[in-house]
Order: C-alpha cells, then structure tokens, then sequence
C-alpha cells in the first residue's frame, strides 16, 4: 500500500484543549466589548487566518494568532460533536 491510503492522526492534549478554550473565549469577550459580532469574527478568523478579524482590545489579536488553526478547529467539532 501507498503512504496515500494511510490515515493521518491529530491529537491536542487536555492542557493545551483547556488553554485554547480560555484564549478562545477571551477573544470573544474582547470582541462582544468593542461591539463586533464574535461569531462572525471569529469565523472569518479561521476561514482566512487573517488577523484583522480579531480586535487588538485586551491583547485579543495576539492571543489567537498563539493557537494553532488545526488545534482550534479540532476542540470546536470535538466539542459540538461532545454536545
């Protein structure tokens, strides 16, 4: 068998999934206090990784480009899937 048929795995570690869950909604909160949409900002964070979704209010911009897209999006299907 090819590499091309083997299943590539992908783990992030309670720890880190608990870091990432307080930065994600700190950025929220930063987000909801200079009035944006979190959501929306949040998701076109992810969707482009462009930075400028993301408010420089409380440190927010610098704090999300620390977490890892795949990190991220993996504790977000983990935890609605969980839900």
């Amino acid at each position: 068998m090819g590499a091309e048929n083997n299943t590539i795995t992908f783990s992030v570690d309670k720890e880190r999934e608990d870091l990432i869950k307080r930065t994600l909604t700190d950025v929220y909160d930063s987000l909801k206090e200079k009035g944006y949409n979190p959501i929306n900002q949040i998701v076109g964070y992810i969707l482009s990784e462009d930075p400028t979704y993301i408010t420089n209010h409380n440190n927010a911009r610098a704090l999300i480009r620390r977490i890892d897209r795949d990190e991220l999006l993996q504790i977000l299907v983990k935890s609605y899937l969980d839900n």
